[in-house]
């Protein structure tokens, strides 16, 4: 099997090996909680992202990594990250956590939608030994980002019961 072929089946096997436990496990259990603890759980996820700093870091990478890929998903990776946190240390100021939420959810999946088309304008397939020990992050880590990422935004985007808004409402007076 070529570089490109085990590379592409590792990633369509990424997503549904998570595809399957986030159906299996974490949806249950996010869907159980109330939409800030929900948002919560996937932020503190997402603020691991500070992790793709590895793509430019000599030694962990090979030295033919594509730099346009590399340093686009490392930098973008950071910025997801650190909104992340921001979001995580804004809890009990809502607006601002809200407004912290859409973002690094926004830029996150914008991230990783880039990192995918840089990538295969790179020939980052082929070429996929150069990711040396961060190739486990486009294989394990980056499905599981994308689906929170979707997940998020169905949470943001489905309509808020009325007691839930209610209680929302009191919560920001208080």
């Amino acid at each position: 099997m070529s570089t490109e072929s085990t590379f592409q089946t590792h990633l369509v096997l990424g997503y549904v090996a998570w595809l399957i436990c986030f159906g299996a496990y974490i949806l249950p259990w996010l869907t159980s909680m109330d939409r800030v603890r929900a948002h919560r759980a996937i932020a503190t996820l997402h603020s691991f992202r500070f992790f793709g700093l590895v793509f430019i870091l000599p030694g962990v990478v090979g030295p033919n990594l594509p730099a346009s890929f590399a340093a686009f998903a490392a930098y973008g990776d950071l910025a997801a990250g650190l909104l992340a946190m921001l979001a995580l240390i804004t809890i009990r100021i809502r607006p601002i956590f809200w407004l912290f939420v859409v973002a690094f959810n926004l830029v996150g999946m914008g991230d990783l939608a880039l990192d995918y088309y840089h990538a295969i304008q790179d020939g980052l397939p082929a070429q996929a030994g150069e990711l040396g020990a961060a190739y486990a992050i486009p294989i394990i880590y980056v499905p599981l980002l994308m689906i929170t990422h979707v997940f998020a935004f169905y949470l943001l985007m489905r309509p808020q019961p009325k007691a839930t808004q209610a209680l929302a409402g009191e919560a920001a007076v208080s």
